[in-house]
């Protein structure tokens, strides 16, 4: 993978001859197991075919409905998959862009050469690229492959569904200019971001911040030939197959969360400066909800909560959600996101507890 942005010379060389290098022991050692997507697509028609057949032939099969706990988070499940597919999707076309129809050294070219001003261009590229955060993570998988370090992936994918203009558009038309919200948000997501590019930066292996996973794909793509359409067939399959089971995961995850989770006991500490920050939180790590719209999600605590726990789950919902960590497994290694929700719930908290104190 490439080296860190520390070094502008290591940071010009592309991730993908980097993976290959450094991972073609361990691709050999370990092959990746993987069910052939003829077969999964198979294996998911089919259990769909069975449940219509049962459902037009044997209505009465089974005559008990499911609980209605069972059936709200079934259906919150749904949602949160459904809304995030078409991102996921656009995701994997941006990155397909960028890994076989832009020249290699495209990306590299435009950035500059300054680790730091790489790491501030970066958090600023959201503004250009209008994919909520699930779509981010496909887009970035790409960008590396393309030489990009992980900690400035970092800082893309923690900025980017904020500086976001559709979340820009969306949390004007919540909040307007009241309160400093949309102000707050925009320039605590763009300082969380570059705080948690700069702490990785500082590793002293990079490569060792990825997962496995991830490096043999590196490699894959390094040694794909064929034509550019062939190519980005084959890249879309790839990365579908990497991204789609964490999306269904996370989505699950979020759905279960939001049943299990009493919402009343957030709801009963939302008088309290500190305690309504923490409980905001948590409401904003498990509801899963996508950055585009979820400040009109907030908006309906706006007269029970403060205004610095509003600010806190602006702030963290986008980036270190259940489904949004879920789909970040597929490429960073698990100390790394226990790292990244750390930095991020502190930073939210203390940036939600000045507004609360100077505001």
């Amino acid at each position: 993978m490439p080296q860190a942005a520390s070094s502008s010379t290591a940071s010009s060389s592309t991730a993908s001859s980097s993976a290959a290098s450094g991972s073609r022991v361990h691709a050999h050692r370990h092959p990746p197991r993987r069910v052939p997507l003829g077969r999964a697509i198979a294996i998911g028609v089919g259990v769909v075919a069975v449940l219509v057949l049962i459902d037009v032939f044997a209505p009465n099969l089974f005559v008990n409905a499911l609980p209605d706990r069972a059936q709200d988070g079934l259906t919150l499940t749904l949602s949160v998959l459904i809304e995030a597919l078409p991102w996921v999707t656009l995701g994997v076309l941006l990155s397909i862009v960028v890994q076989v129809w832009l020249p290699a050294d495209a990306v590299q070219r435009w950035l500059p050469r300054n680790a730091w001003a790489r790491r501030a261009v970066l958090s600023l590229l959201g503004m250009f690229i209008p994919v909520c955060e699930c779509g981010n993570v496909p887009f970035a998988r790409g960008l590396m492959m393309r030489g990009l370090a992980p900690a400035e992936a970092l800082t893309f994918l923690v900025a980017a569904p904020i500086v976001n203009p559709i979340v820009i558009l969306t949390t004007h038309a919540a909040f307007g200019w009241d309160g400093g919200v949309l102000v707050a948000r925009l320039v605590g997501g763009y300082l969380i971001a570059n705080l948690i590019g700069w702490v990785y930066s500082r590793h002293p292996d990079p490569r060792s911040l990825l997962t496995e996973r991830f490096v043999e794909t590196c490699e894959q793509v390094v040694h794909e030939v064929g034509s550019p359409t062939r190519r980005s067939l084959i890249q879309f399959l790839v990365e579908l197959r990497a991204v789609m089971p964490a999306l269904v995961i996370g989505s699950a995850l979020a759905g279960a969360v939001q049943v299990l989770v009493p919402r009343d006991v957030l709801l009963a500490i939302g008088a309290n400066p500190v305690l309504s920050i923490l409980a905001m939180v948590a409401l904003a790590m498990t509801v899963a909800i996508c950055s585009n719209v979820d400040a009109f999600f907030a908006l309906s605590f706006a007269s029970t909560f403060s205004s610095g726990a509003i600010i806190a789950f602006l702030l963290v919902g986008p980036l270190v959600d259940v489904k949004m960590l879920a789909l970040l497994r597929t490429t960073f290694a698990a100390r790394v996101l226990a790292g990244l929700v750390g930095l991020v719930v502190l930073s939210a908290c203390a940036i939600g507890i000045g507004v609360n104190v100077f505001g």
